[in-house]
């Protein structure tokens, strides 16, 4: 997809506060500090309309970006932080289920993995959350710049034996060299009918 128009159109905490545009939505879903928002500045080929952040944690709301009056990329905020307070962990995971959970217009989930690591407990249980409750599930192995050719594919295998991944099933992406960029488009633009 061609993107020469995107904008920050809602920041949520509550149902209430979502977009009342009923346009398709893609919700992209990971541990903190896995790229989600480096992912969403390259696929609308943006370098910041998403703020990244050395520091795990940024993303603490529900924020939704129109894209060309199309659909909507929603990114939720990241799972597993060690310095986040049980309570604040609590909210954030009340906040993220309820949106996937009961959001009508959500077409696929993009679940982010950093290609270096095996997936996390956190990673198995947000992918068996998703599939238990029969979500389109897109998985992005991100940071993919930061391997070899030889290294991305051991870890490819890696990641599909933790899961039990059919093959084909993941995408390499590197925000940094757009590698993945139209293979995900490719995908997301399968799943839509405007």
């Amino acid at each position: 997809m061609v993107v020469n128009n995107v904008t920050l159109e809602a920041v949520a905490v509550a149902k209430d506060q979502y977009p009342i545009e009923s346009y398709p939505e893609i919700a992209f879903v990971g541990r903190s500090n896995v790229g989600k928002s480096s992912l969403i500045n390259a696929m609308v080929y943006r370098k910041a309309i998403a703020r990244t952040s050395s520091t795990p944690g940024k993303t603490r709301t529900i924020n939704f970006y129109n894209v060309e009056d199309k659909l909507y990329f929603v990114d939720l905020p990241g799972y597993g932080y060690a310095k986040t307070s049980k309570s604040e962990s609590a909210k954030w995971g009340k906040m993220i289920e309820g949106y996937l959970h009961k959001r009508e217009t959500l077409k696929r989930v993009v679940l982010l993995l950093d290609i270096r690591h095996e997936p996390s407990d956190n990673d198995r249980i947000m992918y068996e959350w998703l599939r238990h409750y029969r979500k389109e599930i897109i998985i992005a192995a991100t940071k993919a710049d930061k391997l070899g050719k030889q290294q991305v594919q051991k870890q490819i295998a890696v990641i599909k034996k933790a899961l039990d991944l059919p093959d084909n099933a993941i995408i390499p992406f590197s925000g940094v060299t757009k590698n993945g960029r139209d293979e995900l488009w490719g995908v997301i633009e399968d799943s839509l009918s405007y």
